[in-house]
């Protein structure tokens, strides 16, 4: 049986440091964006960001791996704080608002050739996102005839608009809390 060493603390602070650096050098180079760049921007060696990651399409992989580990985090700590109602709006908006970062991970593996399995993204935000609808409803905040499948329609409705149109900041907060409106119970 092989057992896997753990990295050592200074090696998983580079690698974090490296997968940053590449969500946001990605996020606004496109594919144009080289390795070079990335280590620049982490404060590595290009030698520790291939160590890590020895292919471009690696790291692609491990910043969505990365990108859909936060998703959940930040899904379960709106759920631990106690308030449904608000959790629900708040990872809307908040999935709305992180698609810029996503859909260039995303668009630069589809370029590359990768397959792109969106299914078990779409199935994890979508037992999170079950979790906050039924919350939201036991408490009032949604509407009782919504049902999840609607939820990730208008969703991802949401995400491929604010992505594809580059919409300013203004113009995702407004429509997302218009689009939001049509969830919550009468008042």
């Amino acid at each position: 049986m092989t057992t896997t060493k753990p990295m050592r603390a200074d090696a998983r602070r580079n690698r974090a440091r490296i997968l940053a650096a590449a969500e946001e050098v990605f996020a606004e180079r496109g594919t144009s964006a080289s390795t070079e760049e990335v280590a620049a921007r982490a404060g590595v060696a290009i030698g520790t960001v291939f160590r890590h990651f020895p292919t471009k399409h690696a790291l692609l992989t491990a910043i969505m791996k990365d990108l859909r580990r936060r998703l959940v985090a930040e899904a379960e700590t709106l759920i631990a704080d106690g308030d449904p109602g608000s959790a629900f709006f708040d990872y809307f908006a908040f999935l709305v608002g992180s698609s810029a970062r996503i859909g260039a991970v995303v668009s630069l593996l589809a370029e590359e050739g990768a397959p792109i399995e969106p299914g078990e993204q779409i199935m994890a935000l979508s037992e999170v996102f079950g979790t906050l609808l039924e919350a939201a409803r036991e408490a009032g905040a949604v509407r009782p005839d919504v049902r999840l499948d609607e939820v990730m329609a208008v969703l991802t409705a949401a995400t491929h608009g604010a992505l594809a149109g580059g919409w300013p900041d203004d113009l995702r907060h407004r429509t997302v809390t218009r689009l939001l409106d049509g969830f919550r119970a009468a008042r």
